[in-house]
Order: C-alpha cells, then structure tokens, then sequence
C-alpha cells in the first residue's frame, strides 16, 4: 500500500528538483516578492502625492515645460508601477508552481531549467536555449 501512495507522488511530481531544492527557490522567490511589494507601495506612494501636487497647483505658477516634466515623470511612475505589479504576479506564479511541484520544467522544450537560470531569473519558465530561440 505504501508502494502505491509513492508511485502516485512520483507520477504527481513533474519537477526535476528535490523538495530541498524547491525549498531554497522559494526563499529566493520570498525575498524578491518582499523587496517587489516595498517598490510598490513607495511607487504607489509616488503617484498618489504626484496626483494631489497636480491638482493643487494653479496653471499660472508653473511654466508650460515643467507641467511637461511633471506630466512625464507620473507617466514614468505609473509604468514602473505597473511592471512591479507584472513581476508581483510572475513571482506568485512561480510559487505557485513550487507547491505543485511543477516548478523548474521548461514551458517549451518540457526539459528542467538549469539551476543558474533559476537563480538569476527565479520566476521563468523557459530554459536558456528556449529564450535564445524566441528571439
């Protein structure tokens, strides 16, 4: 019976690395989520005191090129912004895929993403050769 209960994990398991390794994916996943969520709310912050400078401002106090420049950098901002909350989700994905085991198989070539690759960029999901074939 306990044959059974861990073929049944092995079929489940579609992960090339051990739940040690998948361990310390996740502790890297963790801390970037962390420093990602921080950005985010500074970011947040940014265009919320951008937003009420705006609309406090008298159109006679600022010359026509700083209005330019303040336009520009709230764009900026919300862009930043946004690609934080993409990254927020990448990483979440990658967690997700940890806890199913799935975590670390190229989307592409089905073949384990080497374990550099994962270190550097911990939220892919396609392998180098993958990558370098997209292009």
């Amino acid at each position: 019976m306990a044959s059974e209960k861990e073929n049944s994990q092995a079929e489940e398991r579609v992960s090339p690395y051990s739940d040690e390794e998948l361990e310390y994916f996740k502790d890297i996943i963790l801390e970037k989520r962390e420093e990602a969520e921080k950005e985010l709310e500074s970011l947040k912050s940014s265009l919320q005191d951008s937003m009420e400078n705006a609309g406090e401002e008298s159109a006679y106090s600022y010359h026509m090129a700083d209005v330019g420049t303040d336009a520009q950098e709230r764009e900026k901002t919300y862009m930043l912004f946004n690609r934080t909350k993409k990254f927020l989700r990448y990483l979440n994905g990658a967690l997700e895929r940890i806890e199913n085991k799935t975590y670390g198989v190229c989307k592409v070539t089905g073949k384990k993403i080497k374990k550099g690759r994962l270190e550097a960029v911990p939220h892919t999901q396609l392998s180098i050769e993958a990558k370098l074939k997209r292009r």
